[in-house]
């Protein structure tokens, strides 16, 4: 009778959800509320999953995120991406300007991490039975009712479920059917990335090279395993993109015709098929998240620019409050709302800093007002703490 009595007090407040992509957020979501007993089937467009994706960093708030939703996870990815401890500025020419030792680690009790993006997510899918990811499945639009969501992919393929959660990106479809806004908005400036395997000689000591120019930045990492990516961003007010993966790679290459040689090799020993090409885009953040039984979880619901590498890392923490929300609410539409209180106001904050810091890439003028740069300086600080100190609670 008392197991009977405990089995009904910890029953889930819905049975089957519906993920739609399975990228680090999907997958990180399917791990959490499969944790809690729920019957969770994740759905991804691709019709496999290959190395793709660029390098990026996860913070201490997102390591912390992701130590919460699948202890030990974060030393599998230590040993899969890179640890950074050094980071240098660069000018074209590869003449170094400044040098700096990070200290995340001692300030906030965990690294600053590089990795793969296809590693990242290699890991989180490994946490999940194969089974339960759905390739080839490209959603294309639900309808729901009070009981529950039909989910519609491509082919006539339809599934149903309790709860959809749309984990689909800056393009999500999901997004789109709730709320109609149209494509997400161009902020100025377009990217080129790639990983490959690569040893930069500028790397030396340093696992993170950033080498600035006139309205043009490149990123290096070291991403682990022998493999570096690399990224360029240009201000340019209008975009239009390549018509071939040749041209996009002569494209990359002439933006990059004044630099040192060492910079442009890495371009060049780069398969030009692999080259992404694409502009940098937001949305205006949301005053909600969710209608009925459905809900959307990282850049789907607050994409931003990657100034401050906090794509991931917001997703995560999004992932981890789900989580708490499922657990402690009566109900689905109390834990849809919990769920948007806890993120909605801190995701908008994130992304409106990271469209800023977008734009200060390519600001050339130094304040010369010292009072003006140590006020600047500490409202950084300040907002770094804010933002790498999100630690889920320990009793969770």
């Amino acid at each position: 009778m008392e197991k009977s009595l405990t089995q009904k007090l910890s029953k889930p407040i819905v049975e089957k959800v519906a993920i739609v992509g399975a990228g680090p957020g999907g997958l990180a979501a399917g791990i959490v509320l499969r944790s809690q007993g729920i019957d969770v089937q994740v759905y991804e467009k691709a019709q496999e999953f290959r190395p793709a994706g660029t390098g990026l960093g996860l913070a201490p708030n997102g390591l912390n995120s992701l130590d919460a939703i699948a202890p030990g996870i974060v030393e599998s990815l230590k040993s899969s991406g890179c640890e950074v401890h050094h980071t240098v500025l660069k000018n074209i020419q590869g003449e170094t300007i400044r040098t700096n030792a990070t200290k995340y680690l001692e300030q906030y009790g965990q690294p600053l991490l590089t990795i793969w993006w296809y590693r990242l997510q290699q890991i989180l899918a490994s946490r999940l039975p194969s089974d339960i990811i759905h390739l080839n499945h490209r959603c294309i639009g639900f309808q729901q009712d009070e009981n529950g969501v039909e989910i519609h992919f491509d082919g006539e393929k339809s599934v149903y479920a309790d709860l959809l959660i749309g984990a689909d990106g800056v393009n999500s479809v999901i997004r789109e059917t709730l709320f109609g806004e149209g494509k997400p908005n161009y902020i100025g400036s377009m990217c080129w990335r790639a990983v490959i395997k690569y040893y930069h000689e500028l790397f030396n000591d340093y696992e993170l090279v950033f080498v600035k120019g006139n309205k043009q930045f490149m990123y290096i990492l070291n991403v682990g395993g022998g493999y570096t990516s690399w990224i360029s961003r240009k201000l340019s007010p209008e975009y239009y993109l390549s018509h071939s993966a040749d041209e996009i790679k002569s494209r990359i290459l002439h933006e990059l015709a004044d630099w040192d040689t060492s910079f442009r090799a890495m371009v060049e020993a780069t398969p030009a098929e692999q080259i992404w090409e694409g502009p940098i885009c937001d949305r205006p953040p949301l005053t909600q998240w969710s209608q009925g039984r459905v809900t959307l979880l990282g850049d789907a619901a607050h994409p931003m620019a990657p100034a401050m590498g906090q794509g991931a890392n917001t997703t995560f923490e999004d992932a981890y409050e789900l989580r708490e929300c499922f657990s402690d609410s009566a109900n689905l539409q109390e834990a849809l709302t919990s769920y948007e209180q806890r993120r909605i106001e801190r995701t908008k904050i994130i992304q409106a800093r990271s469209a800023l810091g977008e734009m200060r890439y390519y600001d050339n003028i130094v304040a010369s007002n010292e009072q003006t740069q140590e006020r600047q300086m500490s409202l950084n600080d300040d907002f770094q703490k804010w933002l790498y100190n999100f630690k889920p609670s320990v009793t969770s």
